[in-house]
């Protein structure tokens, strides 16, 4: 990880504004694991041992910070989703893209809010980038269940629902690895369309879009300030 944020940072930099950069992503995402991202930015500066100065005058928003830390990450979402729209195998592109997010959610223990608070700039680019990413995954369900494998009564928001459902899982039992993938491969075969019995429940108003971002699963209000 130190060495994809030493190549974030440019070969511009000096050697010990390099090495600046790189302890305040370390810092950060461990603060954000232990706080959330909501966690000041004092106590990131702090952790990485540098000044308050210093850290804004690399990352002047909480938002920018929050994006530089998981940029790896949200890099390997978005190379998953679209490895999985271009499998041939529906199926088996739905089932990796499900299983990379999730395991990105247990090593990172800061990413399930990161992954669904990270936003560009402008609302209107978060929009449209929420917006697309919403499409391709009904392309890549509706491909799934043309083919059979995933079941027909699946809803978008029952992926919302399960990787809630991790989230809360990683967040109590961080170190259980074990715990996580037997919950994510329970969750991919109740998926399946062959595990179909019965008419399910309506579908949960959860989307993307409206995902709680506290790590207790509460629904809170980030601050617009930094």
């Amino acid at each position: 990880m130190v060495q994809e944020s030493s190549r974030n940072a440019g070969p511009g930099l000096r050697a010990d504004a390099r090495r600046n950069l790189d302890r305040i992503l370390v810092a950060a995402r461990a603060v954000f694991a232990e706080h959330g991202i909501d966690a000041p930015m004092a106590t990131v500066a702090r952790r990485a041992g540098v000044g308050v100065a210093t850290l804004y005058r690399r990352f002047p928003t909480r938002d920018a910070l929050v994006r530089a830390a998981f940029a790896q990450q949200m890099k390997t979402c978005a190379r998953a989703l679209t490895e999985a729209l271009a499998d041939p195998d529906p199926w088996q592109g739905f089932q990796r893209l499900v299983e990379t997010v999730c395991e990105l959610q247990r090593e990172e223990q800061g990413f399930p809010a990161a992954f669904v608070a990270a936003f560009p700039h402008s609302m209107m680019e978060h929009a449209q980038a929420r917006g697309r990413v919403e499409r391709d995954l009904m392309v890549l369900v509706r491909r799934a269940q043309a083919a059979g494998a995933l079941r027909a009564d699946f809803h978008p928001s029952d992926l919302a629902v399960a990787l809630l459902a991790h989230c809360g899982l990683v967040t109590a039992l961080p170190h259980d690895s074990a715990a996580s993938r037997r919950l994510v491969a329970y969750l991919l075969q109740s998926f399946r369309a062959e595990a179909a019995h019965g008419a399910l429940p309506p579908p949960s108003a959860l989307s993307l879009r409206s995902f709680p971002i506290a790590a207790d699963g509460s629904r809170r209000q980030r601050p617009s300030r930094a």
